[in-house]
């Protein structure tokens, strides 16, 4: 079978999470030939990916969304929209609902030009109207270049080339379903959803923060993305989720009930299940195997060692992973350097199996997760955890209903210095209740997350 397997802004461009659970994925699938229809930000970055792609892998279809700047107007492009299509516009821009199989249509059949359609004078006459409804103390100039801005990546998108597959898995909304959908409207197959966090809420916390949007345009932005998000969910035949809370979420924005699914995130656990632990050495080793991106709130967990580090000398703090976000990793070389602290390592991209053996316990600091595969990792090797209470890591530290092995960490609130610090401070007291929770961890990780049950489970949805 050909699985078109749809990402954005993960696999193969980046390391983390997602990149990890798709490569594992495709290569525990050997008798499938994978398609891979890849959404990146920048054209810069095309080829140059982090991983060697499984044999499995048969073709790499990239889509960036830098290039729909590139797209000129066509000066001898005429426009006359019938009234459907002047109706559908109207709800494009407001971010309300569209009818996507017309905007389809327009640029996927028709093949409207992006640039020349966001000049024209049917848009110019609608975003005018939607302008006195909604903004009429705003400049227009202002208005037509976040709307332009906004949209333009979208229709480059409806123009792709949908590449040939007997059935189309996408591995987040967004972009990514939008590219599902597109490929459920030229092909009539067979469309999955995968959600490994609510892609819709992750971007909603991301633009109530933003420095980069204008105040009065965030929540245009946020409907925004969830208007992408509805796109997938009306027409994906299955839909999964990692945990029932993010099934239940899935489900009030619009996820029909019947479709969806929870199909919890596996692991390798034989390859975890014998590291020793480290040996005593008078020193408590704590690692954040993470990203250096803004939503790992990497600055809220070097502050809190600062105020552990106030508690007690015996601590050593390793950050292991790649970087995302070049400035925010800079921000936080030069944080540790003001703060003084000589006992934060930062080790890159490293082998975890083989560094675990150097750890005492885990932490995770960030503002959103889904399911985060590096703490059913750490407890797979014994390492209890402290995480922040974002998807579903109090359910992991906690156990869920008629899960009886007990706390296997502890989980604070997001973007809490001091939480932070008091459960690192106990966690590091003691090496029999480190022991203790790790032992319950690893319990938890045999019987609900080893990756072979996943497997089994993701396969089923490939069956007609």
């Amino acid at each position: 079978m050909r699985i078109c397997l749809i990402l954005e802004g993960s696999y193969p461009y980046t390391f983390g999470g997602v990149s990890s659970w798709t490569h594992n994925y495709i290569k525990a699938m050997p008798h499938h030939e994978f398609i891979l229809w890849v959404i990146g930000a920048k054209a810069s970055d095309k080829g140059k990916f982090k991983y060697e792609l499984p044999e499995n892998v048969k073709e790499v279809h990239e889509v960036f969304l830098d290039d729909a700047l590139l797209i000129k107007p066509n000066k001898k492009d005429k426009f006359k929209l019938s009234d459907v299509e002047k109706e559908t516009l109207k709800a494009f821009i407001d971010c309300n609902k569209p009818d996507w199989n017309v905007l389809f249509e327009m640029f996927q059949v028709k093949r409207y030009n992006p640039a020349s359609f966001l000049m024209s004078d049917d848009f110019l006459d609608t975003l005018t109207e939607l302008c006195k409804e909604k903004y009429p103390y705003i400049a227009f100039a202002d208005i037509f270049y976040t709307i332009r801005s906004m949209l333009i990546p979208v229709l480059h998108i409806l123009q792709s080339e949908v590449p040939k597959a007997n059935i189309y898995h996408t591995v987040c909304t967004g972009y990514g379903g939008l590219l599902a959908a597109l490929a459920n409207y030229v092909t009539g197959k067979k469309v999955i959803l995968t959600e490994h966090g609510i892609y819709s809420r992750e971007r909603e916390e991301e633009i109530i923060r933003a420095r980069w949007v204008v105040p009065e345009f965030k929540r245009h932005w946020i409907r925004f993305f969830y208007m992408l998000s509805d796109a997938i969910y009306g027409r994906a035949e299955n839909i999964t989720c990692l945990f029932q809370n993010a099934s239940k979420i899935q489900i009030e924005l619009g996820a029909p009930p019947e479709r969806c699914k929870v199909i919890p995130n596996g692991i390798h656990y034989d390859k975890f299940c014998d590291i020793p632990l480290k040996e005593e050495d008078g020193i408590v080793d704590i690692a954040a195997v993470i990203r250096l991106a803004p939503i790992k709130d990497v600055k809220t967990l070097i502050y809190s060692f600062n105020e552990l580090k106030s508690m007690r000398k015996n601590v050593r703090l390793h950050i292991l992973g790649g970087t995302d976000d070049e400035e925010y990793a800079k921000e936080c070389y030069d944080l540790v350097k003001t703060l003084g602290l000589s006992d934060v390592l930062f080790v890159g991209q490293v082998n975890v199996i083989e560094y675990m053996t150097k750890i005492d316990f885990t932490i995770l600091t960030s503002i959103s997760e889904g399911q985060p595969l590096s703490v059913l990792e750490s407890f797979a090797a014994r390492r209890p955890a402290v995480t922040t209470d974002v998807g579903c890591c109090r359910a992991l530290i906690e156990g869920e209903e008629g899960d009886l092995f007990g706390q296997a960490g502890y989980c604070v609130p997001p973007m809490h210095r001091e939480a932070l610090a008091l459960a690192m401070d106990k966690m590091c007291n003691s090496r029999q209740q480190r022991e203790e929770m790790g032992n319950a961890g690893q319990k938890r990780v045999e019987k609900y997350f080893k990756h072979g049950d996943m497997i089994k489970k993701y396969a089923s949805l490939y069956r007609y």
